[in-house]
């Protein structure tokens, strides 16, 4: 089976951005030290955009995952960061630039503060690269530009040059673009490669853990069992056996399946259920929610 059938967790985009936004901004701007006042915390506004953009059907071949954050400036004032990442693009369809504007009135319209907006694309089609948005009728016109990041048009071996830890992510998805036919073994590999890219970076733990569950579970292995070989071969790489595993984003999804049937015991199940897909052991589950080897292995017997 190829890698183009394989599971991406799109929604990883989301935490990641969080977890690295100050090195995204240094990654995107080189003069983000000097514009923005990273001393400050970001303000995510992800409920503000839900009320301005209620979620709709993505079931015309296009994925995305969009974050509005609050930033300060140098100067003490504020300004909003308008982050749009694509995933699999549609292409021939072309309202990606009529999207971007739209989220650029809108958010204007309630805030009345300056936005810049950034589009990543993730998808795998090198003609697609949209980044300005034009309308014209009877004198007159309008043209709204964007900023555009095509991760399939980056260059690998500057990717790797790059100390800033944000540049493993887009790595992480350039490899993910570039490898959709390679195995199980070739993938577990390319893992291997992009945690020791992470590793020669300097960041701080918390954004450590994050690239590392971004490498991990962004692009899906087709036989269970091989993420958790993958797992114990960097515990053992890094001589610990507690310090990786999934994190609040992926404990969070198997609270949402079990919610999802409805019953606390199902909560429970739905935790049991989505750890035991990604490779954990019976202990390790057992340890992560608090529940005894033979609580567990009462649920791996009922499933």
């Amino acid at each position: 089976m190829s890698l183009r059938s394989r599971r991406v967790d799109d929604p990883l985009w989301k935490s990641i951005l969080e977890q690295t936004f100050s090195h995204f901004l240094r990654f995107i701007f080189p003069n983000a030290d000097a514009i923005f006042d990273l001393s400050k915390p970001f303000d995510y506004l992800d409920k503000e955009f839900e009320q301005l953009f209620p979620p709709e059907s993505n079931g015309k071949g296009v994925r995305y995952v969009d974050k509005l954050v609050k930033v300060f400036l140098k100067d003490g004032s504020e300004q909003f960061v308008l982050c749009h990442v694509e995933i699999q693009s549609n292409k021939g369809r072309g309202d990606l630039a009529e999207r971007m504007f739209r989220y650029f009135y809108r958010i204007w319209d309630r805030y009345k503060v300056p936005i810049t907006a950034i589009a990543v694309l993730a998808d795998g089609n090198k003609s697609y690269r949209p980044g300005v948005f034009t309308q014209e009728f009877m004198g007159t016109s309008l043209r709204y530009d964007f900023n555009s990041y095509k991760i399939l048009h980056q260059d690998e071996s500057l990717l790797r040059a790059n100390e800033n830890p944000f540049s493993v992510i887009v790595l992480t998805a350039l490899m993910a673009i570039l490898n959709k036919k390679v195995t199980d073994e070739g993938l577990k590999e390319i893992k291997h490669n992009l945690y020791d890219e992470m590793m020669k970076r300097d960041m701080d733990k918390g954004t450590r853990q994050g690239l590392y569950d971004f490498l991990t579970y962004y692009v899906s292995f087709d036989n269970e069992e091989v993420l958790g070989i993958f797992e114990q071969e960097i515990k053992t790489k890094i001589g610990r056996s507690n310090t990786m595993g999934t994190q609040e984003y992926l404990l969070d999804k198997a609270e949402k399946k079990g919610i999802q049937k409805g019953k606390i015991e199902g909560k429970i199940e739905g935790k049991i259920e989505m750890l035991k897909e990604l490779g954990f052991t019976i202990a390790e589950i057992g340890q992560k929610l608090g529940l005894s080897n033979g609580e567990v292995e009462k649920y791996f017997k009922g499933a």
